[in-house]
């Protein structure tokens, strides 16, 4: 459910706000986000203490997201926007990886997701919820602009980027010492690879997206790694000077 990124100029001088800059070189510039990408699936340079796991649900072209502290003890790991026909898939791989999944976040309220996050909670015990309080949706927790979701001695950062439904977050990875570097944003469905989510459902707002995108996304540093909740395309990952 995307609008193409060339849309949002137009959506954005209806709202009379200023033109985002035509980029360049879309190839060029994501291979250096895909071998960063490469290097943290593969665990190695400084950030060995997290595992990243990208997961895809061809149906609805989605991707999952599994993160964990694999130099804490516990292990404990973080899955975000889990997709109800592969959560048998997600729990297998974490099992067989040793984890201990603590919290199954969703970046917004859509059927798929929440769905998803249901069926876990009621395969794995214990295992905390996690959804934006603007969103409406039930949660065990709730987390608004600002907050951080810890999991181990790792943790994610909210944004709220409401535009595509009024309860959009992004969640990225933190800028403290210890945490991993470059930094990684999972930004549901606000912002996929050249492209932005649809507004045309309830709750969206182009002009509010446009707002989000580049007051939260856009700002953060340029090595930072982008990564979608869905992609149609095959692309994978891709970084603020690209998306």
């Amino acid at each position: 459910m995307v609008l193409p990124l060339r849309l949002i100029p137009r959506l954005a001088a209806a709202a009379r706000l200023p033109r985002a800059p035509r980029p360049i070189s879309r190839r060029a510039r994501l291979v250096p986000a895909l071998a960063m990408a490469a290097a943290y699936s593969k665990g190695s340079g400084a950030d060995r203490r997290l595992l990243f796991r990208q997961l895809f649900e061809k149906e609805s072209s989605t991707y999952t997201y599994l993160l964990a502290d694999v130099a804490d003890p516990d292990k404990p790991a973080v899955l975000i926007d889990p997709v109800d026909r592969t959560v048998d898939r997600d729990l297998n791989l974490i099992k067989e990886l040793g984890l201990k999944l603590v919290y199954a976040m969703n970046t917004h309220v859509h059927a798929d997701h929440v769905t998803g996050t249901g069926l876990i909670k009621t395969k794995v015990p214990g295992v905390k919820s996690v959804i934006s309080r603007a969103s409406g949706a039930k949660a065990d927790h709730f987390v608004d602009h600002g907050d951080k979701i810890h999991f181990g001695n790792l943790f994610l950062e909210v944004r709220a980027t409401p535009g595509h439904t009024a309860g959009c977050v992004t969640y990225i990875t933190g800028d403290a010492d210890g945490q991993p570097s470059p930094r990684m944003a999972f930004t549901g469905d606000a912002l996929i690879i050249r492209a932005c989510g649809r507004t045309d459902f309830q709750g969206g707002s182009p002009d509010l997206l446009y707002r989000s995108v580049h007051s939260q996304i856009f700002t953060l540093p340029k090595d930072t790694l982008l990564y979608p909740a869905h992609d149609y395309k095959g692309f994978t990952v891709s970084g603020c000077s690209v998306s």
